[in-house]
């Protein structure tokens, strides 16, 4: 019993990582693994993890935002917030929803699908095809995080 709990408490981990802003599934995968779960395991539970909060993010991030640039305390984080949108939102109006995809697949640093969400929430983009294009970036770029993670060459 203890051993399942164990176990239970390393999935949870990942799958809770996967789901943070900033390490995603690009660090779940790597960490998962560095915890001893299988490499299938831990790039499944971090693809769910990173999936869950997308249909979330894109009915939540125009309303929280205004909300936050309205209070003085916030207002500096939230124009920081806008700037890296407008940014990636350059980046994806010319490709929009295959943009979507190429800004969550490519597992680079402030890339991913929080900052999918926001650029496809303030540019109005389809809901359902943004989940789907999002979701398909997260399956690319766990597939790119889990080779390299394990050691297998992409090129």
């Amino acid at each position: 019993m203890s051993e399942f709990l164990i176990l239970i408490q390393k999935e949870l981990s990942v799958f809770i990582l996967s789901m943070v802003p900033i390490s995603e599934l690009r660090g779940a995968i790597p960490y998962g693994i560095s915890i001893g779960l299988s490499p299938y395991n831990a790039f499944v539970i971090s693809v769910i993890g990173n999936i869950i909060p997308v249909p979330f993010l894109l009915k939540l991030y125009r309303p929280i935002i205004r909300w936050i640039a309205r209070s003085t305390f916030l207002q500096r984080p939230a124009s920081m917030i806008v700037n890296k949108v407008d940014r990636s939102s350059q980046k994806v109006r010319k490709y929009e929803l295959f943009g979507l995809f190429l800004l969550v697949a490519i597992p680079l640093p402030t890339t991913g699908v929080w900052t999918a969400s926001a650029v496809a929430s303030f540019l109005k983009l389809s809901y359902r095809k943004s989940i789907f294009f999002i979701s398909l970036g997260v399956l690319a770029a766990g597939v790119i995080v889990l080779s390299i993670s394990v050691g297998v060459s992409i090129l």
